[in-house]
């Protein structure tokens, strides 16, 4: 392997930034004397660059430790301290996808994020981890326990208390003060089949078929189903049916983020067959989680990018806004609203934006009368577990700040997020009881659908 990672770069820099797959089972990729090399390449130019300082912590962890050390520059900085930078990357890419002059093509052929995976795969693999980061990453396992009847309700209570949240901050490490979710025995994937629509001939338009699969997500199964019922609502006011594969895994984000790329590989291998066979029965797909759009689109791809159903889901899967977009450029949208819904303080979740397909959840919320957005795009802090972590939760507190002081200034009618826990994020850092409301419920809201028993 070269030197600067696991591609080659190709010569000049005014091109579009191109991503370059993982060779993440070559034995080199979790060699530790390459990744440091390459660990001390990129912070080097990090170093002498700092466009980064104001995204996520891993850039003022790196630039402190260079300017406390005793050269002022990386070579006096201890390796132990490269793990800090690690631990406080969360895979948001938007150092890759707003700042970074020296993404691919440039010769430079830098792409943090993925450094900083392949660094959380190698301490995954190579060195201890606490229970606590397996446990919040097995969202399926996790869900399935707490979800059942009697133990859920438990669960939920043990969360809500002051006792319990200092319990759980000692034995799990969450911090007492984040928001955790809670969790329902009926989940979503139950609901839907019990409340099965009558049938619905679909209505193609432009690229889009008029139907969608719809990939539930371990969040809105277990923790949130009625956003997943409002994006169905939604959809099939619309004339667009919506159906779910027989079966269904978590996405992989969370191990993703954790470096268990084995893991990823395995919730792949139940995941991709099932959407195949949707896409092949002639379904478009979608699901109401950014972090999991992303995660068929770029991150799947990346890793396995010889597998033809991973392509062929990369190329079938749509945020729900972008797949309401298109339908209204088609004129198939209906755009008869019975409710405005005044101002609305719209943050836009990382992951959406760096799906690279415009703020189409602005502009759909746009078209319901007499309804203003205040469009807020910088990070929330939440970022999958990082926020809920003993150690982080302070930090994702003061990375969200900006966003709830501006949500707060605005005193909106509503304040939403594509990202439940972002939305859950920002409530926890704002004064007053008013809860988040999902852009999928406010579109629900605004076509007077009502709400099933």
């Amino acid at each position: 392997m070269s030197d600067t990672p696991i591609t080659s770069a190709r010569e000049g820099s005014l091109e579009a930034p191109t991503r370059h797959a993982l060779d993440w089972k070559n034995p080199e990729f979790l060699d530790e004397g390459s990744l440091f090399k390459e660990l001390e390449r990129v912070f080097d130019i990090c170093h002498g660059c700092r466009r980064c300082f104001n995204l996520c912590n891993s850039f003022p962890t790196l630039f402190d430790a260079v300017d406390a050390s005793s050269t002022g520059e990386l070579d006096g900085v201890d390796k132990k301290a490269y793990w800090d930078v690690v631990d406080h990357c969360y895979l948001c890419d938007m150092c890759y996808m707003t700042k970074c002059p020296y993404v691919p093509p440039h010769p430079f052929n830098l792409d943090f994020p993925h450094l900083m995976l392949r660094a959380k795969a190698y301490k995954h693999e190579r060195m201890p981890h606490r229970m606590r980061d397996e446990i919040l990453s097995a969202t399926d396992r996790v869900g399935s326990l707490a979800g059942i009847p009697v133990v859920a309700e438990i669960v939920n209570a043990v969360n809500k208390s002051s006792v319990g949240r200092k319990v759980l901050e000692k034995a799990l490490g969450v911090h007492v003060d984040a928001p955790v979710p809670e969790y329902h025995s009926r989940t979503y994937r139950s609901r839907h089949q019990a409340e099965r629509a009558p049938a619905m001939t679909a209505v193609a338009a432009g690229v889009t078929k008029g139907k969608v699969a719809l990939f539930t997500t371990c969040y809105c199964n277990r923790n949130e189903p009625d956003i997943a019922a409002d994006l169905r609502a939604v959809f099939e006011h619309n004339g667009i049916p919506v159906d779910l594969a027989a079966k269904e895994k978590c996405c992989g984000m969370p191990k993703l983020e954790l470096g268990d790329l084995k893991a990823v590989e395995s919730l792949k291998d139940v995941n991709i067959p099932e959407l195949v066979r949707m896409v092949d029965a002639g379904y478009d797909i979608v699901a109401p989680i950014p972090s999991c759009v992303l995660m068929y689109k770029q991150e799947l791809p990346l890793l396995f990018p010889d597998d033809a159903g991973v392509q062929k889901v990369k190329a079938a899967i749509y945020d729900p806004f972008e797949y309401l977009w298109l339908r209204h450029k088609e004129g198939k949208l209906n755009t008869d609203f019975k409710r405005e819904l005044g101002k609305v303080s719209y943050h836009v979740p990382c992951h959406l934006r760096v799906q690279n397909i415009g703020l189409k959840t602005r502009d759909i919320l746009k078209l319901v009368p007499n309804t203003t957005l205040d469009t807020i795009e910088r990070c929330s802090g939440h970022n999958g577990t990082y926020a809920v972590k003993q150690e982080f939760h302070e930090t994702s507190m003061k990375i969200g700040r900006p966003v709830m002081t501006r949500v707060e200034n605005a005193k909106p009618d509503f304040y939403s997020s594509d990202c439940p826990m972002a939305g859950h994020q920002i409530e926890n850092g704002i004064t007053g009881d008013a809860p988040p409301r999902h852009p999928l419920t406010l579109l629900r809201m605004a076509y007077g659908i009502a709400e099933k028993n």
